[in-house]
Order: C-alpha cells, then structure tokens, then sequence
C-alpha cells in the first residue's frame, strides 16, 4: 500500500510505472517473435551496438552544444541501420553470420565506449541508458514510448501472418510468394524499436532478459503464438511493476530488480514445468 500511496504522491514514480507498461507491450509482441524465430543472438547484437548511437549523440550535446542530438534518437536511428546491415549479411552471407553479428556487436560497443571518454563531465545519462534507470523517464520519453508503441503494433497487425510465415517456414513463404527480404528486415527493425524502448526500463546490459525472458515462459504455456504474446505482455507488465515496487522498498537500483526477478521467474516456470511434464 505504501507503494500505492507514492505512485500518487510522486510523479516520477508514476511515469516509470506507466513507461514499463508501455516497454511491456512491445516486448511481449516481438519478444515473441524472436523466441520463436530464435533469433536472440542478433537482437543481443542490435541492442549492443545501440551504445554508438548514444555515445556520439551525447558527446555531440555536451563538447559541441548541439541541443537536438538526443541520445534516444541516436539509439534508434543506431539500432536500426544495426538491424538492417545484419539482416542483409543475414540474407546474403549466412555462413558468416556469426562473425558479422560479432563484428557489429563490438564495433557498437567499442565507438559508444570512444564517445563517451571524449565526452566532458560525468555521464549519469549514459550510465542510465546502460545499467537502466526507469526513474529519469520524462513526460516526452512516455509520448516518444507511446508513438513507437503504436508504429510496432499498428505494423504487428497488419503483417502478423507475414511474420508469422517467415519465423516458421521461410521456404514455403518464397514458394508462396511472399518477399521474404522485405518483412525479415522489417522484423528486425521492430525488433530494433523494440530494444529502444526497453533501454528506458533495464538499460543496454539487461535489455535481453525483457525481450526473451517473458515470451519464453508465455511459450512454456501454450504453443500458439497468438495466446503466447498476450501471456508475454502480462508477465512483462508484471515483471515491471513488481521489480520498480521491490526496488523502491529495498533501495536496489530498478533495472537489475526487474531483470533478477524475471530471470528467477524463468527459472522455476522451467523447473516446475519440466516436473510436471515427466509425471504426466
């Protein structure tokens, strides 16, 4: 209850609970479709190279006084040509796939790293977007969480069966006609999208544990895709919730709270649903 009180009280603590809503939606939608695509790795890589994009935006802000470069534009703009360059080694050079999600994964990481030592002053902003900070989400970031929420579902309605052919069977997709090129590079790059939104929640570091973890567990419970990415909105949500609430009451930093409760949560939905399976 107490909780409850400041989420009234407060309104900072009210725009990170509304901003884990808004993240979970997304995330339980193509969270799921990476699960089933299997593509984890890549979006791992994505949400890694993002750290450039933030980087160069923030030096750009604070050594040469360019107000506009937000390091949330930089991050979107970054994790989409990521999305896009991977796709098409994806498609193109398959053999050498893992090198290049590699390569992308470190060249991201490694400029955001230049970026930031050339950046004067203490970056509090560029830790947040690392390890997470739900709490420094701002009335603009909740509008730009909402624009992104309906570009991802109102694409999700639309191309759901053309996503759902290509994440099962890209051979019967081309035989079909469908521009298996197209909707793959489309995917990712709401996958992209996605992992944008999910930097406000839990930061670059744990941003795969949101995405992953609650369309893992909806996938323990039903095989159909449908059914499975409301359960990964709802445990999503919940995670977000319960994870802010447990790191207001114990002092613990916000992201990794929620991240650590939906790891544990992953662990004991597959030990109680492995159990259950053998005694059936």
């Amino acid at each position: 209850m107490e909780f409850l009180y400041a989420l009234q009280s407060n309104p900072l603590l009210f725009y990170a609970v509304l901003a884990g809503f808004l993240a979970s939606i997304c995330s339980g939608v193509i969270g799921s479709y990476v699960v089933v695509k299997r593509i984890v790795l890549i979006s791992g890589s994505i949400a890694h190279s993002i750290l450039g994009g933030i980087g160069l935006c923030v030096w750009l802000q604070r050594a040469h006084g360019i107000s506009w470069a937000s390091p949330l534009y930089g991050a979107l703009i970054t994790g989409v040509l990521s999305a896009l360059l991977i796709g098409w080694i994806h498609l193109h050079y398959r053999e050498r796939e893992d090198t290049v999600i590699a390569a992308v994964w470190s060249l991201g990481m490694a400029s955001g790293v230049i970026f930031i030592s050339q950046t004067p002053g203490f970056n509090v902003e560029l830790t947040s977007f690392l390890i997470g900070n739900i709490l420094w989400v701002s009335p603009q970031d909740l509008f730009l969480l909402g624009v992104l929420d309906l570009i991802v579902l109102s694409s999700v309605v639309i191309l759901h069966k053309r996503f759902l052919v290509i994440c099962f069977d890209e051979e019967q997709a081309r035989l079909q006609g469908v521009s298996v090129n197209f909707y793959y590079l489309l995917l990712l790059s709401l996958i992209a999208i996605t992992i944008v939104m999910l930097i406000q929640v839990v930061g670059i570091i744990l941003v795969m544990t949101l995405l992953t973890i609650p369309a893992a567990i909806g996938n323990m419970m039903t095989g159909r895709l449908s059914r499975m990415m409301i359960a990964a909105v709802g445990l999503c949500a919940l995670f977000t919730f319960t994870g802010t609430a447990s790191s207001y009451y114990l002092d613990w930093p916000s992201g990794a709270t929620i991240a650590l409760l939906a790891g544990a949560c992953y662990l004991i939905s597959l030990l109680v649903i492995n159990r259950s399976r053998r005694v059936s």
